[in-house]
């Protein structure tokens, strides 16, 4: 390599597998973050599927995903994650927990995590930063006060981990966003979900939303661009490409 360091990968740890019948069309999570981030070389371990987790002093960065699997039920590759989690955030390495991801960052550093008692939350949310997050968090002080973003969980974080900020807010999530240490951070919205993806994830999911008194079509109606909320993905890699 003529003397020359090798790049450092961001990671993009993937802890599931999007509905089957959207893939054709939309393609899988992986797919996303990589169009959301502008990158096409992360790093993607499955760690669902029991690919060994890498070793952090390579990397650059870590993106944890979604999930159709829960946290609460502690699977053994999620536990392992968990595991290796807790002994890299302090290390300073910039880490990023999506929906599933935010929710294991929680669970790994001492929060707790459940069924959330206001419901399932799915579609288009307005979210509200909290007051000392504007213009002074490295990953969200960029956003506006309050701004759209994609969802789609059951469970959330109930109880934060010593030492974790909130940084915002849904109507149905009081720890939407959080800042877990230095460079970890939680969001339980999808910063990568486009529209069309959010309006899918709505639609299949239907019968269920119907079992749980949510009306689908008035989801649907309410789906829209959330431009402010895809932001974080680039404003993470350059946090990355700075540490």
């Amino acid at each position: 390599m003529n003397g020359q360091k090798a790049l450092k990968q961001i990671a993009l740890i993937k802890t599931g597998t999007t509905i089957e019948q959207i893939k054709p069309r939309h393609g899988d999570f992986e797919d996303w973050f990589a169009e959301g981030m502008g990158i096409r070389d992360l790093l993607q371990i499955d760690v669902f599927r029991h690919e060994p987790l890498p070793v952090a002093e390579r990397l650059s960065g870590i993106v944890i995903t979604g999930s159709p699997a829960m946290v609460s039920d502690r699977e053994d590759w999620s536990e392992r994650t968990a595991e290796w989690l807790a002994k890299v955030v302090p290390t300073g390495l910039p880490v990023l927990g999506v929906c599933y991801g935010h929710q294991l960052l929680a669970h790994a550093l001492g929060g707790r995590v459940a069924a959330n008692p206001n419901g399932r939350q799915i579609g288009t949310v307005m979210s509200q930063l909290v007051d000392n997050t504007l213009e002074k968090d490295p990953l969200l002080g960029h956003l506006p006060a309050t701004f759209a973003a994609q969802t789609s969980h059951s469970e959330s974080v109930l109880e934060l981990p010593v030492g974790a900020k909130k940084l915002a807010v849904s109507p149905l999530d009081q720890n939407f966003a959080v800042r877990f240490a230095e460079n970890a951070w939680g969001v339980q919205f999808h910063p990568e979900f486009s529209v069309a993806v959010t309006a899918d994830y709505i639609r299949y999911r239907a019968g269920a939303l119907r079992t749980e008194r949510l009306d689908p079509e008035a989801l649907l109606q309410k789906t829209t661009y959330t431009r402010e909320a895809q932001t974080v993905l680039r404003q993470f890699v350059e946090l990355c490409q700075q540490a």
